[in-house]
């Protein structure tokens, strides 16, 4: 009878044991396309961002070629 009782709870941890690797395993595929997912609106939002970085910098205009404004301190002087 303990013999019985200790097969029986030993296939009952292998089959719990079982179960949980595949939950580990489905858990994993799903994090792994979670991460795919991620990465590709990553990469999305890096090129918006490169590609507004790069216009405003067209839009910057040369040192040399800014326009001058009166300091409201020296008006006068």
């Amino acid at each position: 009878m303990a013999v019985k009782k200790s097969r029986l709870k030993s296939k009952q941890k292998a089959q719990d044991t079982l179960q949980r690797v595949n939950q580990l395993k489905e858990e994993n595929e799903r994090l792994e396309a979670k991460i795919k997912l991620l990465t590709k609106e990553l990469s999305v939002l890096k090129d918006l961002f490169l590609e507004h970085a790069h216009n405003l910098a067209d839009n910057v205009q040369p040192v040399g070629t800014e326009t001058t404004t009166t300091n409201p301190e020296n008006n006068g002087q």
